[in-house]
Order: structure tokens, then C-alpha cells, then sequence
């Protein structure tokens, strides 16, 4: 008795359990399913994440090793270019020819050894992503080259005479490393005061001619610059470069007026027969 009641229990409770409909069942296998692809998509896309990540992290590493050895060669270049610029100063009657000869070979080995190292970091889009990093060595050796030219003809070097020069480094089947107008500005602006460093000591060697020279050629620069600087963007470097070159004009101006108003007074001390002029430049005049 107690077997067969507890078997019509289990089929009384068997005939009140709720039965699930043939619809009920397909859309909790259709559940099922749908959880399983939404898995599977979420596992592939934090795959993708990670890949596209590690693409990320792999590119900002190596650039940050190519901003490193930039500024690395762009400090090689501002330490070998001031190097020429020193040599330049040397500059008197009795040595021009000696000085400018080691001057011109130090600045081709800045060029050829310095420069080329940075020319072959600097390809395609760096060249503008990389320019806070190696403009500062980039602006003193325009500073030294031109430096260098002026001493040496009296004349300006251009921005493409520069750029000229640096071509043969580049590799042909690439695009060349070109110097901005930007940098080439300012390095101009870096070289009025070296002129002015120049003008002083040639005054106090009595080389009156030269330093009314480079007098004349400080203040076109300056003129010229008075022009294009408020065409450019707000710079505060130029801005600042501007007042340190109006410096030099005036310091220039002042030691060429003080010589020439009382000139009775330093001259004597050079000697009767000393010339007051020594023709570094050559021939070549300075408008």
C-alpha cells in the first residue's frame, strides 16, 4: 500500500507541475545562444582592444627613443656650431685667411657628422612632429653659417643657400630634410648679436670700417625683420629676440657714434700711421 500511494503521488504531482510550451522551449535555447555569441564577440573585440593597444604602445616607445636621439644630435650640432662661431671671433687683419679656413672646415664636419645623424632620424611627418626637439641646434648653425659668410664675403646667406648645402646628405629616394623659415628667422635674429660681439672688438683694434659695416648690415636685418614679424604667428621667441637684437643695433650704433665724435681721442692711441680700416670682407660691399 505505502509503494502504490507514493506512486500516485508522484503522478499527481507530476499531472500539477506547469508544462512548458514547444514556444518556451526554443527561446530559452534561442537564449542560450544569443548569451554565448555575445561572449564570443566580447572576448574578440577585448582581443582587438589589446592588439590595437600594444600597436599604440609599440609606436609612442620607438618614437620616444627617436626624440631622444634627436635631441641628442640637435645638442651634438648647438655645441660644434658654437664651436665655429668662437673660431669665427678670432677673426683680426693678421689672421683672416687662417681663421676662416678652419672655420669652414669645422662647420662642413657639423654638417657632415652631426647634421647627417639628424637628417636620418627626420623622415616624412617627424619632420614637423620632432621641430621642439631639434630646432634650438637647428637655429645655431644658421646662427654659425651665416656668421661664417658674413666675415668671410659680406654678404647673407639665403634660406635656400642652406638648404642647398644639405641636400647632399639626403638620400635620394626620400624626402630631403629642409630648414624652416621659422628657424631660419631666428637664427638670423641669434646672429645680430654676435655681429654686435664683432663690432665692439674691431672698434677697440681700430678697425673703424668694419664695424660701420657690420653697423649697416645689423640694422638692414633689423628693418627687414620689422616687416615680417608681425605677419607671423605669436611667437614669444621672436618676440623676446626681437628686443635683445634692438639691443645690439643701439649697443652698435652708440660705439660707432662714440668713436666717430671723438674719435681725436682714441685714434692717437693707434698711432699715426695705423690704418683705421682693414678690409676683412674683400670686395664685396655691405648695403
Amino acid at each position: 500500500m505505502l509503494s502504490c500511494s507514493s506512486a500516485f503521488q508522484r503522478v499527481a504531482f507530476s499531472l500539477m507541475a506547469p508544462k512548458l510550451k514547444p514556444q518556451r522551449l526554443h527561446q530559452i535555447a534561442d537564449t542560450g545562444a544569443e548569451q554565448l555569441l555575445k561572449k564570443a564577440r566580447t572576448m574578440s573585440t577585448g582581443s582587438s582592444m589589446k592588439d590595437a593597444f600594444s600597436t599604440y604602445a609599440d609606436y609612442l616607445n620607438n618614437f620616444n627613443e627617436k626624440r631622444e636621439r634627436v635631441v641628442k644630435a640637435s645638442r651634438d650640432i648647438t655645441m660644434n656650431s658654437k664651436k665655429v662661431i668662437f673660431q669665427v671671433h678670432r677673426l683680426s687683419k693678421d689672421n683672416k685667411e687662417e681663421v676662416l679656413e678652419k672655420a669652414g672646415k669645422d662647420l662642413e664636419a657639423v654638417r657632415d657628422q652631426h647634421f647627417s645623424r639628424l637628417m636620418k632620424e627626420l623622415q616624412g611627418t617627424d619632420f614637423w612632429k620632432l621641430r621642439r626637439a631639434y630646432s634650438p641646434g637647428v637655429q645655431e648653425y644658421v646662427e654659425a653659417a651665416t656668421f661664417y659668410k658674413f666675415c668671410s664675403s659680406g654678404t647673407l646667406s639665403t634660406l635656400d643657400e642652406i638648404n642647398a648645402t644639405l641636400l647632399p646628405l639626403s638620400d635620394p629616394s626620400l624626402e630631403p630634410l629642409q630648414i624652416n623659415i621659422l628657424d631660419y628667422i631666428l637664427g638670423l635674429a641669434d646672429l645680430t648679436g654676435e655681429l654686435m660681439r664683432m663690432a665692439i672688438g674691431r672698434i677697440s683694434d681700430g678697425e673703424i670700417e668694419f664695424a660701420q659695416r657690420i653697423c649697416q648690415f645689423v640694422r638692414q636685418i633689423h628693418r627687414e625683420l620689422l616687416l615680417v614679424v608681425p605677419q607671423m604667428d605669436d611667437s614669444y621667441d621672436m618676440k623676446s629676440k626681437m628686443e635683445v637684437m634692438l639691443q645690439s643695433v643701439i649697443k652698435i650704433e652708440n660705439a660707432c657714434f662714440s668713436v666717430h665724435v671723438r674719435g681725436s681721442e682714441y685714434i692717437p692711441l693707434l698711432g699715426d700711421d695705423a690704418p683705421t680700416s682693414y678690409h676683412l670682407l674683400g670686395s664685396a660691399d655691405v648695403e
